[in-house]
């Protein structure tokens, strides 16, 4: 019993989604001691789901090991490549394949989805003691899920809110508590943190609802809420699973995310304001966005980096709105100095 809650106070003790991952496989690990264990989370939009190995660990291993976090969505394995796995969602109930090695497959949910499962492969077929003490410790699991989304997500559109931004700006940029620090899954510095920004380019995109004021004034506030439960809908499938999103509160949206260089940040970002302005909203009919990007810098803090890519969005805005701009390209071409102040236009 010593040992089972000496578990549980190490998979509750952190904060971190991905460690927390790696630190249930450990757990399930050293409790029941399988030939393996491994977690696998669902990824992609509608019908072009996959499977990403969040946490394999086998009975020897030191270290788990896991899928790259910016593997392609293409090069990971389709839903029903794992039948087993797929009626395990599908059912919402653990799936028993016996043979050599016996296969147990647990959904994992939280209290919005289903959103992977885990796997044991062990010798013999899980027995009834086992198969509770999996089922409890998954509660726990579910129960410890739905407190980081309380705070770190937003309500309305699930996602990410503005004071988890911080935290994954500093992991992105290789500063703060989190240099340095090993990738949970693989024991290795994650490549932001290992090699810098100068390796791996990070851009934040700031998304700005165009007059959304009109919106709540004329269709109400009800009606507002659709527009940015939709808005986060779009965001989801359009950016890539390891993009990160943010809701910072009203209609301001931010997006994190690694890319090649500027062109295709603008790429990404002008696919989104497509997709928006192509988008028939209830009542309201169609709408637009205006955003404005900038790559992270060695150095930057959250606010600076911010701060540049709200310039764009406010140069975006008095000059037409429904468009994407680059901080980058406007101080290049003269249209934006980088120690410029904004005015008092009234934008919204």
């Amino acid at each position: 019993m010593s040992q089972v809650v000496e578990q549980l106070a190490e998979l509750t003790a952190f904060r971190d989604r991905d460690v927390v991952d790696t630190t249930l496989a450990t757990a399930l690990r050293d409790l029941l001691a399988p030939q393996q264990v491994a977690i696998h989370r669902c990824v992609g939009e509608d019908d072009d789901r996959r499977w990403l190995t969040r946490a394999r660990l086998g009975l020897q291993d030191v270290a788990a090991s896991a899928d790259p976090l910016w593997t392609e969505l293409h090069d990971l394995p389709r839903l029903d490549a794992f039948p087993a796995r797929l009626l395990a969602l599908q059912q919402q109930a653990a799936v028993a394949l016996p043979g050599t090695p016996n296969v147990t497959v647990f959904p994992l949910t939280t209290d919005r989805e289903v959103v992977g499962v885990l796997e044991l492969h062990t010798t013999e077929p899980l027995d009834t003691a086992s198969h509770r003490l999996v089922g409890s410790i998954l509660r726990i699991y579910r129960n410890f899920q739905a407190l980081l989304d309380y705070s770190e997500r937003d309500t309305l559109t699930g996602l990410l809110n503005r004071k988890t931004f911080d935290e994954a700006f500093y992991k992105l940029s290789g500063g703060g508590a989190a240099a340095g620090a090993a990738d949970p899954a693989g024991g290795e510095p994650a490549p932001g943190r290992r090699n810098g920004l100068a390796t791996h380019p990070h851009y934040i995109g700031v998304i700005d609802i165009d007059h959304f004021k009109l919106v709540n004034d004329n269709y109400g506030h009800l009606i507002g809420d659709e527009v940015l439960l939709l808005l986060s809908r779009l965001m989801r499938s359009v950016f890539r699973f390891h993009d990160r999103l943010y809701r910072f509160g009203g209609e301001e949206f931010v997006v994190l995310m690694r890319c090649a260089g500027d062109a295709e940040a603008g790429i990404a970002l002008e696919r989104l304001r497509n997709s928006v302005h192509g988008y028939a909203f209830p009542q309201v009919g169609t709408i637009s966005v205006s955003v404005g990007y900038t790559r992270l810098k060695p150095g930057d803090t959250p606010s600076s980096a911010f701060e540049r890519a709200d310039r764009a969005v406010y140069w975006a805005k008095s000059h037409g709105r429904n468009q994407v701009c680059s901080h980058a390209t406007l101080v290049a071409s003269g249209d934006l100095a980088d120690d410029s102040k904004v005015g008092d236009v009234e934008l919204f």
